[in-house]
């Protein structure tokens, strides 16, 4: 199935404690605007609950929002998640507050796109266009 055929799937999810999710609406909001199939997951998600959200719903990608400082916790636990149940394909984007330090390592761990605040919402869509088209191509 060609992605002409099938819009581009995406789960939002806001893992941990934080209670802050303004700015994963705002994404979710940019994604289904820009055509693409969002499922928001809401606040307080494990990992292990994303994982299964994404495997349920099929998606092409999985968007992070975490403003709380654990995302060297969160991103490996989800990570090796998806590699355990073959979900390896899945793109993992995150935004929220990361320290520029803590990027080359989440990218090392297979995250494709890292957004801090600012971030244009056409570039977080044409990042997601354009990693979900080198596993999908038109």
């Amino acid at each position: 199935m060609s992605m002409t055929d099938r819009k581009i799937r995406v789960i939002i999810a806001k893992p941990g404690l934080d209670g802050h999710d303004r700015g994963a609406k705002v994404v979710a909001r940019a994604l289904r605007d820009a055509g693409m199939e969002v499922i928001y997951t809401g606040l307080r998600q494990t990992p292990e609950m994303i994982t299964e959200a994404a495997l349920q719903e099929d998606v092409d990608a999985i968007g992070l929002s975490i403003l709380s400082g654990a995302h060297l916790i969160i991103v490996p636990r989800l990570m090796e998640l998806l590699r355990n149940n073959g979900q390896e394909h899945i793109r993992v984007f995150v935004g929220g507050i990361i320290p520029d330090e803590d990027i080359p390592r989440l990218k090392e761990m297979g995250v494709v796109g890292v957004y801090g605040p600012g971030t244009l919402t056409d570039d977080i869509v044409n990042d997601i266009r354009r990693a979900v088209g080198s596993i999908n191509p038109i």
